[in-house]
């Protein structure tokens, strides 16, 4: 079943390049640095051993940089390779991590593009972030005796029985894992019914909980706090990581609020940078005064909302706000992380669309930190009851901040089971 997948990856190759070309189109950085997707780039020197993270893209990368800086202080005599695959995953690991790692594109998976990354890079050990699974890239480190652990992995119940269909190519492909370290229970059982033996699979909880905010961080977000909400005049909420489809809703639902609320400000942050402009436009459109955090706009008592259209600062925005929407939700993507928002005690609100983060949105909604709506009219009621009951929405964000708490624990977790590999 492998070399039937990997005729097909290969017949398919031109409409993938085809792909690549069509998403430069949006975003241009897709455009370059192909060379490293077929495994053509300057390895490190050698002399150190190394460990390879990857990392799919931004919300992976975001999700490892506690585990990559611990990594870094407990074995300083390694160098950490962080591959991504899309540019603005890229971006991050550049911005936060710098050269203090070797950074490239992984490859593709296909046996002489991997072959090449292997033989350049020679890792001691993979750790590949929540379920970017490939068979090829794993059989080959199995091939060389490199383990894998697959860390904070996540398989929705979706997810799971798409690769059931696949069995024959997926069951040998998981049996190569040398550790699956799972977020739940559910998802260790999940990987479990795919056939990786139990005595591999253990579960950790979520490293996205081990978020730490440093005193700079919350000085800077108390800044700008102040400075946006007009000294504590106007409250501030914050639509993070918002998709096609979202920001219609997330203006109908400010309209609303607003009717009663003229003095909030929203904050709006796409997902993906190639949105931006539309998005800038959308809100003109819509009649707003808007200010770009790009351009450094200043926000005054007639400014609508505010773009956040910057890479690397959604953590900072989060902590200036009052409230947050976490998008990805009120579309069928699988929302992105709340976490962040309850770190920061800020009160959550989400579309229904949770799959990718079932267990930490389960345990926020449970404590009341955490509100799932289905509608433009739901989203726009609960902003103005937490506008209008400043006491109800504190409790919501300490009741976050309280589940942000609890749950952390899974880094250290996590690195006693990759001690057992690398040391």
């Amino acid at each position: 079943m492998r070399l039937l997948y990997t005729l097909l990856f290969y017949l398919l190759l031109p409409l993938v390049l085809l792909r690549l070309c069509w998403r430069a189109l949006k975003a241009p950085a897709y455009a370059r640095r192909w060379a490293e997707r077929f495994g053509f780039f300057t390895g490190p020197q050698a002399g150190q051993p190394v460990i390879w993270v990857h990392a799919v893209s931004v919300g992976e990368t975001l999700a490892a940089l506690p585990m990559i800086k611990a990594l870094q202080a407990q074995y300083p005599q390694a160098l950490l390779a962080v591959t991504t695959t899309t540019p603005t995953g890229s971006e991050r690991v550049r911005t936060a991590l710098g050269d203090s790692v070797f950074h490239v594109y992984a490859p593709y998976d296909l046996p002489d593009c991997v072959g090449r990354f292997l033989r350049r890079l020679k890792p001691q050990l993979m750790v590949i972030m929540e379920t970017e699974l490939w068979p090829n890239t794993i059989a080959a480190c199995a091939q060389r005796q490199i383990p894998v652990v697959l860390a904070n992995a996540r398989l929705s119940a979706k997810s799971a029985r798409g690769y059931q269909r696949f069995a024959r190519l997926v069951t040998p492909m998981v049996r190569r894992l040398s550790c699956v370290a799972a977020q739940h229970r559910d998802d260790a059982l999940r990987f479990q019914r795919l056939g990786i033996p139990d005595a591999q699979v253990e579960v950790t909880g979520s490293i996205k909980f081990d978020l730490q905010l440093d005193d700079k961080l919350k000085s800077q977000a108390q800044g700008l706090k102040t400075q946006w909400s007009l000294q504590g005049k106007r409250l501030l909420w914050i639509a993070a990581s918002t998709h096609q489809g979202e920001d219609e809703q997330i203006l109908a639902a400010f309209a609303k609020a607003r009717e009663k609320h003229p003095e909030l400000l929203l904050i709006l942050v796409p997902r993906h940078p190639e949105r931006f402009a539309r998005v800038d436009r959308l809100c003109v459109e819509a009649g707003y005064n808007v200010a770009r955090r790009s351009r450094q706009e200043v926000v005054t008592a007639d400014t609508d909302i505010l773009l956040g259209d910057t890479m690397g600062e959604l953590l900072l925005l989060l902590g200036t706000s009052d409230m947050a929407f976490i998008g990805g939700s009120l579309v069928p993507t699988g929302g992105h992380n709340m976490i962040e928002a309850a770190a920061w005690g800020v009160p959550v609100v989400t579309g229904p669309h949770l799959f990718n983060f079932a267990e930490a949105s389960r345990l926020l909604t449970d404590a009341g930190g955490m509100t799932v709506v289905d509608s433009t009219e739901a989203l726009a009621d609960t902003l103005k009851d937490w506008i209008g009951a400043p006491a109800q929405r504190q409790a919501a964000g300490s009741a976050a901040l309280a589940v942000a708490e609890a749950n952390r624990g899974a880094l250290a977790r996590l690195l006693g089971i990759i001690g057992r590999y690398f040391s």
